[in-house]
């Protein structure tokens, strides 16, 4: 059972990587990290057990084509929604 706690982020960010068909270490090098070090922050993200800060966050949603607000929504409906919006 999911706490209030927990943070949506991890799910949602595998979720969205997988829907694109990248790696993690694929996805971590496109938003800027590290190659030597991009598979393993990503799999820390994707497990909660770090946080990005909001500068790669924005990075990850940009090579995702999700809006941030995705990243972060609790419900499963509302993210599909926001996944599939197209901002101006």
């Amino acid at each position: 059972m999911k706490t209030n706690d927990e943070s949506p982020f991890p799910k949602r960010l595998k979720e969205a990587r997988k829907r694109k068909g990248l790696s993690q270490k694929q996805l971590g090098i496109l938003a800027g990290m590290d190659e030597f070090s991009a598979s393993a922050r990503m799999n820390q993200y994707e497990k909660g057990v770090h946080a990005p800060d909001f500068k790669t966050v924005k990075a990850l949603a940009k090579v995702l084509d999700v809006p941030t607000a995705f990243l972060f929504c609790e419900e499963d409906g509302l993210a599909g929604r926001i996944a599939d919006y197209k901002g101006s």
